[in-house]
Order: C-alpha cells, then structure tokens, then sequence
C-alpha cells in the first residue's frame, strides 16, 4: 500500500525536472550542443539595432535580445552561453533565420501576417507607421504632394511595397527607387536624388536627428499604414525556444525595467552622438507592454 502511495508522487517528482539535452529539440538543442546563440543585429537601425562609434552593435532591440539570452541561459541552466553577432540587413534576414544562421533577429522588423508564414514574431516592443522624410526647403508635406516625384524606399521592407500599392491606387506617377538600407535611403535624400524617403516614423526620426542638419528635414504628419508592430524574429515552428523567447519578453516588458530600457534609447541622448529621439511611449505601446501579444493584427493595439 505504502508502495502505491509513492509512485505517484515520484511520477510528479519526474515530471517536474527539466528536460536533459536527449529531450531538448529545435533551436534549444543547438544551443545546448553548441554553448552559443546567434543574434542577428542591423548596422544603421537607430535606436533599434546599429553600430556605435566603436562599430559594436548596440541598441533598444539588442538590448531586448541581450534579456532573452539571460533567459534562455537560464532555462537550459548553463553557467555560460556565448553570444555571436551576424549582420543582416531588409534582405537578408528572414533567409538567415529560417536557414539557422541566425536564432534571434533584433533589429526593426514588422511583424505582420505575411511574415508569420516565414517565421516566428516574439512580443511587441515598438509600434510604427509608415510616413516619409524630406527636406523642408522640398515644399512636401502630404503624400499626395509627392506627385509625380522621385522617392526612396529600404529594399525587402514593408514600406516599399506600401508606397507602391499607394502610389498604383491613387495615380501619382511616383518614380521609387529602392535603396540596401536606410542609411543609403536617406543619404539620397540629403544629396537631392530623391524627394522623400518612405519608411518606419521612429527610423526617419533618428536618421533626421543624426544628420548634419536636423532642422532642414519635416516627417509627414499622414501616414499610409495602420500602427505596425515590431517584434524580434525567430525560427517559424520551433514552439519550445518561442515560449522561452516569450516568457523572457513578457517578463521584461512587465518589468520596471521594460520601461526604464524604452526611455534609455528614446527619450535621452544615445551614442555615438548623443541625439535625442524625443519619443515618450505613448498610451497604445503602454498597453502592448501590459499586456504582451505577437500579434500581427493593428487593432490589437
């Protein structure tokens, strides 16, 4: 009888131990065999993912990434866990995270519903809109100034095919030329081969508030998207290494911390030229933070 009484408790006992390395699969297992995990970071996504005067990679999203590694180390209960970094850009990094050479994307991509048939979205940690820069002295203000107008846009980028979509609907006649990265988008716009640059408002604040001349540059107060949300990606299909991913998300953005990070990069000045963003979080990612989501849906924010 005692005998009967025990085995269920040393069942419950059993159950309750961590997986060993046999058990562990996908992204999880590679990370137990190897000792590292491989973070995909952008070279000029400012304040996300870029790289500092030393040309480390630094920012919000690798910030936030850094917090998942301290949770997947503590998960697996390693005492220690390399961190590789491997450059992508728009084009490179959904190839490079469903091919396993990147386990965490952290940069400014959007999550959406196209991009979860390709890969996994961790929770929200930025919401956006797509507007366009350009130079005051352009005389643009609206969208539909930009008529019959050369622009810009980040090649493999939603906002790309946002201003096309726009521009084929209501008749522009817009010439858009696509750039490999922000940095040569905006480039194009302070040497006058394009009127405007069409992208996420958070990047062209910070590619305005880095250039030689903050002032000479307006960001247009219509918008061609609902809010968009960011997320850090991940391997589509691997559930394990995504709750692990999504505890660590949810845990921090709950956090105090969660906030004191937002405003370390949006609301004080940040290397290497100690601009400021100027951004406040505002109420809808208030909200995203209290309640975390993946979702690619702008009317859950």
């Amino acid at each position: 009888m005692r005998l009967r009484r025990l085995v269920p408790v040393l069942i419950a006992g059993l159950a309750a131990v961590p997986a060993s390395a046999q058990d562990l699969t996908g992204t999880l297992k590679k990370i137990k065999d190897t000792g590292a995990i491989t973070l995909g970071y952008r070279d000029s996504s400012v304040p996300f993912s870029y790289l500092d005067g030393d040309q480390k990679p630094v920012g919000y999203a690798m910030d936030i990434c850094n917090k998942v590694v301290d949770g997947v180390k503590a998960h697996l209960k390693l005492d220690k866990l390399e961190t590789k970094l491997n450059p992508v850009t728009s084009a490179t990094r959904i190839p490079l995270i469903a091919n396993g050479t990147v386990d965490l994307e952290c940069g400014s991509t959007t999550n959406n519903a196209d991009r979860q048939k390709q890969v996994a979205f961790t929770n929200t940690h930025f919401l956006t809109a797509t507007r366009f820069v350009a130079k005051k002295a352009s005389n643009v203000g609206k969208f539909e100034d930009l008529k019959g107008k050369t622009v810009v846009s980040t090649s493999g980028t939603t906002n790309i095919r946002q201003i096309n979509e726009y521009n084929t609907a209501n008749k522009l006649g817009l010439t858009i030329l696509p750039a490999k990265d922000h940095a040569e988008a905006f480039l194009m716009v302070e040497t006058g081969r394009a009127v405007a640059f069409v992208m996420d408002d958070v990047l062209l604040a910070s590619l305005a508030a880095g250039s030689k001349d903050p002032d000479a540059y307006l960001i247009s107060k219509d918008t061609i998207s609902k809010p968009e949300p960011y997320g850090i990606m991940l391997r589509k299909d691997d559930a394990p290494f995504k709750k692990v991913v999504d505890d660590a998300t949810a845990a921090f953005y709950r956090s105090p911390e969660g906030k004191t990070t937002y405003d370390k990069w949006f609301t004080k000045p940040i290397p290497p030229r100690n601009i400021n963003l100027n951004l406040p979080m505002d109420e809808a990612l208030k909200k995203a933070f209290a309640s975390p989501s993946d979702s690619p849906d702008p009317a859950m924010y």
